[in-house]
């Protein structure tokens, strides 16, 4: 894979300098602070940033014209954070998991200039951005906390001398992350807004998938994750107002949703409590009973999210995940029906027709029901219960813990997962139901796009005088870095309204 990466950005070299960035804060160190790894605080000293600590204990789980990407169509052209130097060639079996890979995806490939527009709702720098946490995870497992940059290209030049193998989004803080130990008083540095979000993991799915469990995914158990994403992401737009919404595939079991309104970033822990309480509707774990208990009359949310639901349910449920073939998960279902006269008529049935489908059993309860089974019925009961069980087996099943506080990190758009290679590419809702997890790039795929586009190409010297042709563009990352760029521009717009409102209000007061 000839892809050529900077020396001056290698990892080894990097990291065995004691420089700091020119308009960097000062480094500081503490003897408390921890180095994984075995290291020694003498040694570990030389690294400018020593906020680390074991991931364990830290980690839950514009019309210009864009100069960010390296593009190998304009060998004349300059990267200020990337000087040009004799080129590094990746060995040609080279892994995703492997430091010359990581480095070249952030070189070539990472949309540092959207991020920084995205975290900093305006093209010119801000406290939104400069005091916000980021966390790095580097490639010994160290973990770095409280790192802070006052532009995209000082982040982007720490992360090509780090070359971490992931990095985390945090609060911002009412003061610079680096100085909080410069502070006389402790209250003085405290989270003052982080987008408000929610995780969806498919393991929190494993009693009721019946094609995969644990890390393993596939088309089939997929569908939970885009059930989810089109209950939540009503409940958001509907109930709440909030538009500025993207979900992010978190490279392989979940979805990430992070809300950028204004409203949404400035809410304290108590009322993100409180939306995430409103949208937690299974509770208990694998073992308990009876996992859904809602009041009726339904509230209006779940009413909508029963009418989102229903389809699925007939065919991801009932037909992919068959999920009442053996006969503990039937005598699963029939505790969840209200009737016992009715449940012994259905046991008795399905006793004598083994193998019989989880969709013919669903259709068997109202059968039965009708054939006046049980004469003391309460068709009422059956019907609200019937309900239940479809939200048990549909519904979101959340992390909400990881939407309660505005200190929670959570996993940059656009880094590579460490155990799949598969890029965290936003999802466009608009072909959500097109969605495959399965084909979304890996890092290497994504650096031999760009050798074989330039091979093909000539390295696009026929068209010198043209446009230049970013390194994303040959990839097929392109759709998904332009659909983060027109979902940034949306804030951009929104964000200018919102300033230009302030402005003309004072302005009448005066």
């Amino acid at each position: 894979m000839p892809h050529s990466v900077s020396p001056e950005a290698s990892p080894t070299a990097s990291l065995e300098e004691d420089s700091t960035l020119p308009d960097a804060p000062a480094a500081d160190f503490d003897e408390g602070d921890t180095v994984p790894g075995g290291t020694d605080p003498d040694s570990a000293a030389k690294e400018p940033f020593k906020d680390e600590a074991k991931l364990e204990d830290l980690f839950d789980d514009d019309e210009e014209e864009d100069e960010e990407f390296p593009s190998s169509s304009a060998p004349d052209a300059k990267v200020e954070s990337s000087p040009p130097a004799a080129p590094l060639q990746l060995a040609p079996a080279a892994k995703y998991s492997d430091p010359e890979v990581m480095l070249a995806f952030y070189q070539r490939l990472f949309p540092f200039r959207y991020l920084f527009q995205w975290l900093n709702h305006s093209v010119k720098p801000s406290n939104d951005f400069g005091h916000r946490e980021f966390a790095f995870t580097l490639q010994n497992d160290a973990y770095l906390r409280y790192q802070s940059f006052p532009t995209a290209d000082l982040l982007r030049k720490d992360i090509l001398r780090l070359n971490p193998s992931r990095f985390e989004i945090g609060p911002v803080y009412t003061a610079n992350p680096r100085d909080r130990k410069t502070l006389r008083k402790s209250t003085a540095f405290r989270p003052l807004a982080k987008e408000l979000v929610f995780d969806i993991d498919l393991t929190d799915y494993d009693d009721i998938r019946t094609c995969c469990d644990k890390a393993n995914i596939c088309h089939k158990c997929w569908s939970f994750v885009t059930m989810a994403i089109k209950v939540v992401d009503a409940a958001l737009r509907d109930d709440f107002g909030f538009e500025h919404i993207m979900w992010v595939y978190s490279g392989r079991r979940g979805a990430h949703a992070w809300i950028s309104d204004k409203r949404a970033r400035e809410m304290d822990d108590q009322k993100r409590k409180a939306l995430a309480g409103y949208l937690e509707v299974i509770k208990g774990g694998a073992q308990s009973g009876k996992k859904v208990n809602v009041k009726r009359p339904l509230h209006p949310h779940l009413a909508r999210s029963l009418n989102i639901l229903k389809d699925h349910f007939q065919t991801d449920i009932l037909e992919d995940q068959d999920p009442w073939a053996a006969a503990e998960q039937t005598e699963r279902l029939l505790q969840l029906l209200p009737d016992k006269i009715l449940n012994d008529a259905l046991r008795k049935k399905w006793d004598s027709a083994p193998g019989r489908s989880s969709a013919s059993k669903w259709a068997d309860i109202d059968a039965l029901a009708k054939t006046g089974a049980s004469r003391n019925l309460d068709k009422k009961a059956l019907l609200e219960a019937k309900q239940d069980i479809v939200l048990e087996y549909t519904y979101p099943r959340l992390d909400v813990e990881v939407s309660k506080k505005q200190i929670h990190l959570l996993k940059s758009p656009f880094v590579v997962h460490p155990g799949t290679g598969r890029v965290c590419v936003p999802i466009d809702l608009r072909r959500l139901g097109k969605f495959d997890p399965l084909g979304v790039p890996t890092v290497t795929e994504l650096l031999g796009e760009i050798d074989t586009w330039d091979a093909v190409s000539g390295g696009d010297g026929e068209n010198r005088e043209a446009r230049k042709i970013q390194d994303f563009e040959k990839t097929s990352l392109k759709p998904y870095v332009e659909y983060f760029k027109s979902y940034v521009a949306g804030i951009l717009r929104d964000e200018k309204g919102v300033k230009r409102e302030r402005e003309d209000g004072d302005a009448m007061e005066f």
